[in-house]
């Protein structure tokens, strides 16, 4: 029951936020526990029987911001903000 009443968890592994990447194409992944639905900026993405989720990103040349948001079944929301720099 003490799981009901945190509301939904994400956890952000990597990359690191705040990163500096010489690399277009990041790999964003983490966990994500009492949820029922999880979208990375606005698009809904799935995970696994563990709670674990990864996902792929092209950034644009500079500053980049990417949000991740998830849901329980009780309507309570958690949003994460990860911020990124392609050089």
């Amino acid at each position: 029951t003490r799981d009901l009443i945190s509301g939904p968890v994400v956890v952000i592994e990597k990359p690191q936020n705040g990163g500096v990447f010489s690399d277009s194409l990041i790999e964003v992944s983490g966990t994500a526990r009492n949820i029922t639905s999880i979208s990375f900026n606005g698009r809904q993405i799935f995970v696994d029987e563990e709670g674990r989720f990864s996902e792929t990103l092209l950034l644009s040349y500079g500053y980049n911001i990417m949000t991740l948001s998830a849901e329980d079944k009780f309507g309570r929301t958690i949003s994460k903000t990860l911020e990124a720099v392609y050089k």
